[in-house]
């Protein structure tokens, strides 16, 4: 039989039902809402003015799947998370542990490294499109060349993977600290007294203890330049001749849902870009039991 609640037991369920009724409303309606209406807008034909929408089953899908657009757009995705991931990552790791170090200045070059975290991203695009200008940009003039960095087909897709290489640094950097902290230095010590130098210790101490961080450092970011939007949508110009080799996929979404008013060929392609991540992730859960050591 069910025990009653005492009045204080009731009145301190209420307490906690006004506490987490706030974060219960916000999930609903930011995040499940939005996730079902999507899933939902994706099976229909966008009706005038987002209104009386046309159930259209599968055909949505079949349209998304076969156009080379789509796989060009999640293709120049890839190509951006294979420089932004690695490049982010390996940079991070040795910029944190020269800064986990007690030297001088130590938290003025941490704070340095983690301003891009917090500048707007309209700041940002603002100066990397100064800073690779074809005529007057610094890039050019420091080199005394004449590159079209990001109006190059073959190479904006690498400029755009450098910018966002140098907007997570700070970020990454900062975890790999965090995790850097929680290394007992006993390991540090006994490596010594055997011999070992600095490099032996980064190699068979460091990288292995900080598995877990690095790991969970390349899934988030992973799943973040899959993402990527705004750092392609302000540095890219809609009559760059180079867009359709930098254009994301979330990129090609915007231009569907909100360009083209096609809501509903948009919510399938994010439904496409969703299924991919859900992938992708699995296989990195399946890794970690074989890259990511515990101790």
């Amino acid at each position: 039989m069910k025990k009653k609640l005492t009045p204080a037991e009731k009145n301190e369920a209420i307490w906690a039902w006004c506490f987490i009724l706030p974060t219960i409303l916000g999930l609903i309606i930011l995040n499940f809402y939005p996730t079902f209406n999507t899933i939902y807008q994706s099976f229909c034909k966008t009706g005038d003015f987002g209104k009386g929408n046309i159930w259209v089953g599968l055909a949505n899908y079949k349209v998304v799947l076969a156009n080379s657009e789509t796989w060009h757009s999640l293709w120049n995705t890839i190509k951006y998370a294979l420089i932004e991931v690695p490049f982010g990552v390996a940079i991070a790791l040795v910029l944190a542990v020269f800064l986990n170090k007690k030297l001088k200045g130590t938290s003025l070059y941490r704070t340095i490294f983690f301003l891009p975290m917090v500048c707007a991203p309209a700041a940002v695009a603002m100066v990397w499109k100064w800073l690779y200008n074809q005529q007057f940009g610094l890039l050019n003039n420091i080199f005394h060349s004449n590159v079209a960095w990001i109006s190059n087909p073959k190479i904006a897709w690498i400029s755009i993977g450098i910018i966002g290489v140098w907007s997570v640094i700070g970020y990454n950097m900062v975890l790999f600290i965090s995790g850097l902290q929680e290394i007992p230095g006993d390991y540090y010590e006994a490596a010594s007294i055997d011999g070992a130098t600095g490099i032996k210790q980064f190699f068979h101490i460091t990288i292995p203890l900080l598995s877990p961080t690095t790991f969970f450092i390349v899934q988030t970011r992973l799943i973040g330049a899959l993402t990527v939007f705004d750092l392609m949508f302000m540095v890219m110009d809609k009559t760059n001749v180079a867009l359709q080799n930098t254009q994301s996929i979330v990129y090609l979404f915007y231009n569907y849902a909100f360009t083209n008013g096609n809501k509903g060929y948009g919510a399938t392609i994010v439904v496409v870009l969703v299924v991919f991540i859900m992938i992708v992730t699995f296989i990195l859960q399946k890794l970690e039991k074989k890259l990511v050591f515990h101790n």
